[in-house]
Formats: C-alpha cells, structure tokens, sequence
C-alpha cells in the first residue's frame, strides 16, 4: 500500500480542484449563520400620557433646576453650577440665567406637546394657546403676559444641562431649547405660530419608567413656589418618607445665606469680627424660620388641592401621607 501525506488526504487532485472549491463554497453558503440578539431599537418620541398629566424625569423634580425662590428675587446667571439634588447618586451641572417654578410649567407643557411628534420635530403652538394652557390668564393674552412666555423660552434656549446618573451610564448633556422661532428676522413682527425644538437627549431622561406623571389642574390650582416644587418631589414618592427641612429648603433652592457668595471667598476665610458673623448666623436662623412658615403654608395647599391626605411639621422633619 502507498504511503499518503496528511496534505495527499486533506487536498483533492488537480483534476478535482475546481469541484472541490465549489462543494466548500456551497456547503459555506447553507452552513447556518449564528443568530444575532436583536438590537435595542433607538427612542425617536417621548413616552405617551393622557392631556391630564404632565411628565417630568425624576432628577429634576427632586433637584433646584427650577428652584423655589421668590419671584421678586433677582435671577443669578450660573456658570457649569453644580444644582442642588435629593439624590447622592445623581449629579446636575448648568449654565445660564437661572430657573424658577414658572419656567417649570412652560416646560412641562412644551414637553406634553411634543410628546405627540417625532422628537427632533418642531412642537408648533400660538402664543395664545399657550397662555391658555397655563392658565395665566382668563380672559385674553395681553402683551405682558405674552412677553412672560417669551422671557421663560429664551432663558430655556440659552442654557447647558448636564445630568449624570447610574441609571444613564453616562452624562447626558443638551441645550434645553436648541431653536425658537417666534419673529420674523427680517421685521422683527412677532410670529402667529411659534416653533420650539426640544433637545433628542431629552428622550434618555425619561427612559422607560424613571419619570413622575404630574396631575396637571393640581399643579395650575397651587401658587406657583415652594407648593409647586413641593408638588412635584412628592409625586416622584408613592410612599414619601419624613425629610428634613434644611434638605427641603437646599434642593429646593431656598437655602440658606452662603458666606462666600455674600462676603467673597478671601472675604469669608479671613472674617474675624464677630458682629459680622453675629449678623449672618440671624439671617440664616430667620431665613431657616421664614422657610419653616413657607413649607407648612405650602403643605396645607396640597391638601386643599386633594394631593396630599396629611402634610405637617414635627420638630426638623416634615411628615407627609399622599392620597
């Protein structure tokens, strides 16, 4: 018997060459493809709710994003600030004019329609409909009320929002409103329909289920404050447990007196007369006591509203009971 090689077995004769490629190429065709685990399809629109709800991500509710402070108080610019939140695990960076209870309900309403359309697309409304919506009126728009609206949009526009939470795996970053289109360039005329475009990024924050939904006609019933900021914590709780007041008072934006922002960083390491400090521990202890009034006053506006069963004070801690 001959002796064959290894390569005399594995490699066919020339004569056969060609037939043997094309059995290898066609058994490689029917040989069968492993199957791929299918890809997460990318969200392209916010999540569905009724016209009764309006829907807000969880980290903003519970942060000073839209802060509390009374609407006679200057508005400070920030710059890549680091926002007060009521979760360890989450940080929020912004930048721009800062952002109060009002702006809160023109997002929330430009976020309700834009949940209807691809997001990316622009949300179109009449500056009517929209003070409608808000209630900040009964009777006709004036100039004044259109030009709130106006203001409350263009500070939106012109901001930086960082948000960074486990649940993200990442830092989700976005222009609140990349583009508003409410005059015309050329004359300056004010525009019938205004166009807002809402950042695709937002789509993430909400995700499947890390949103609050929002009873719209409570939030319209309660003054616009601490009630609404308090509103909206408390509906990110289904079972809310007893928080302290000096938490509430810093995540809501109504903190007390920083020395450093009032006296200046050199200012404040160096402060040696008594007096001074004397003066500023008052303001604090009398900004501490004005908040404790403010809370229980707000507190009992969620009941009247039917949102809150029990809401009350005892000692530093606030205990409320949701209905």
């Amino acid at each position: 018997m001959a002796f064959h090689s290894p390569l005399d077995i594995a490699t066919p004769a020339h004569g056969d060459l060609l037939a043997y490629v094309k059995e290898m190429a066609e058994r490689a065709k029917n040989r069968p493809r492993p199957v791929e685990p299918p890809r997460k399809p990318i969200a392209v629109q916010l999540p569905l709710w009724g016209n009764e709800i309006r829907c807000m991500p969880n980290e903003i509710l519970r942060s000073a994003l839209f802060n509390a402070r009374n609407r006679n108080q200057p508005r400070r610019y920030l710059k890549n600030e680091t926002i007060a939140i009521i979760d360890q695990s989450a940080r929020i960076t912004f930048t721009g004019e800062e952002l109060r209870q009002n702006d809160e309900s023109v997002w929330l309403q430009l976020i309700h329609l834009a949940k209807d359309i691809p997001i990316g697309n622009a949300v179109e409304f009449t500056a009517y409909s929209l003070v409608q919506a808000l209630r900040l009126t009964k009777s006709y728009p004036s100039s004044n009320h259109i030009e709130q609206l106006c203001s409350s949009l263009q500070r939106m526009q012109a901001t930086s929002l960082s948000i960074q939470s486990p649940r993200l795996g990442r830092a989700v970053s976005l222009s609140m409103i990349p583009k508003f289109e409410w005059r015309e360039e050329s004359t300056g005329i004010r525009l019938h329909t205004w166009r807002v475009f809402i950042a695709p990024e937002l789509v993430e924050l909400f995700g499947d289920v890390h949103f609050t939904h929002l009873e719209w006609k409570q939030r319209l019933a309660l003054p616009t404050g601490l009630a609404t900021w308090l509103h909206g914590y408390y509906a990110s709780h289904s079972q809310p447990y007893p928080i302290r007041l000096s938490t509430l008072q810093n995540a809501s934006g109504c903190k007390v007196i920083d020395r450093k922002k009032i006296l200046g960083s050199e200012q404040a390491q160096q402060l040696t007369d008594i007096q001074n400090i004397r003066f500023l521990t008052q303001k604090e202890q009398a900004n501490a006591r004005k908040f404790k009034q403010q809370v229980d006053a707000a507190l009992a506006e969620l009941v009247r509203v039917g949102f809150l069963k029990m809401g009350e004070i005892r000692g530093h801690l606030v205990h409320v009971e949701r209905l």
